[in-house]
């Protein structure tokens, strides 16, 4: 038995339950805290989620570790922290890729394709392991989060990191459809939370609710700005809104801010014309 505390390690795996171990790429950043963990799931036929960017060190670890024992390469998305390792695994393994494709909005990997498809609901099962795919719109439209449902471990991705939020990038990244995915995992029965970026999550239900009052609060600041001001643009209304936030992450923040201002025009409480935000006129 691991141990789910376990701190983050680069090219070694970390046994974290008997069914699952780590092993993190060393591609640390602001977006990707210390690295995009890549989970392996199984003993004798395993499943390697989300094997990240194409580092040949990395993708090498994986190999010298996992090898012959890989069967499927699955990944809750295409961003490019997460997936480009996955066509060198299977080409050099012959195992079977699975994950959601959607058109390249200049974030996605290219290089994911043939890949098998998942519904919600849908059972990868390995030796040992029993892996329940949650579809999680949100973060992106292709997201998909995985139950490990032996260890009551849920791997989110990027839907959930640990100490930091994530951001949503429209039009692929839709806010309305990433608060109702939260909303969605409160269905399901798990103890922990394995992120994409970062250490386990315990607490998860605890978290998830935390998070999904975090972006309705900065909903609210959203629409305190937008009335303050009489509206404005994006470049205005960043800093006003991420006030908390290192101005150097701006970039990044004003990308979630469009998410949340496209949520309200839907709510039709805002309105925009040539970029500019505004109150919705009322009757």
């Amino acid at each position: 038995m691991g141990s789910l505390r376990s701190d983050i390690s680069y090219l070694k795996p970390v046994q974290l339950t008997q069914g699952v171990m780590r092993i993190t790429a060393k591609n640390p950043g602001p977006m990707t805290g210390p690295g995009t963990n890549c989970y392996v799931i199984g003993k004798e036929k395993l499943a390697i989620l989300d094997p990240g960017p194409l580092i040949e060190e990395h993708v090498d670890a994986i190999l010298n570790n996992f090898g012959e024992r890989i069967a499927w390469v699955v990944v809750t998305h295409t961003h490019k922290d997460h997936s480009p390792a996955a066509a060198a695994l299977a080409s050099r393994t012959g195992a079977t890729l699975i994950g959601n494709i959607i058109d390249n909005d200049g974030f996605q990997d290219s290089t994911f394709s043939d890949a098998k498809s998942l519904e919600n609901d849908q059972i990868v099962k390995t030796d040992t392991r029993t892996i329940q795919a949650i579809l999680t719109p949100g973060h992106v439209s292709n997201h998909v989060c995985f139950l490990v449902e032996e260890d009551r471990l849920l791997m989110t991705g990027d839907h959930m990191m640990e100490g930091s939020t994530v951001v949503i990038v429209p039009p692929a990244g839709n806010m309305r459809k990433y608060i109702e995915s939260l909303r969605n995992l409160l269905r399901y029965e798990f103890d922990f939370v394995a992120p994409g970026h970062g250490t386990i999550i315990e607490q998860p239900k605890k978290e998830i609710k935390r998070l999904i009052e975090h972006r309705l609060q900065r909903e609210r600041k959203v629409l305190k700005a937008v009335t303050s001001y009489g509206g404005g643009n994006l470049d205005m209304l960043t800093p006003l809104v991420y006030d908390d936030v290192d101005p150097s992450l701006h970039k990044w923040a004003s990308m979630s801010l469009h998410a949340h201002l496209i949520k309200l025009r839907e709510d039709e409480v805002v309105s925009e014309s040539n970029g500019h935000w505004k109150l919705t006129d009322k009757p």
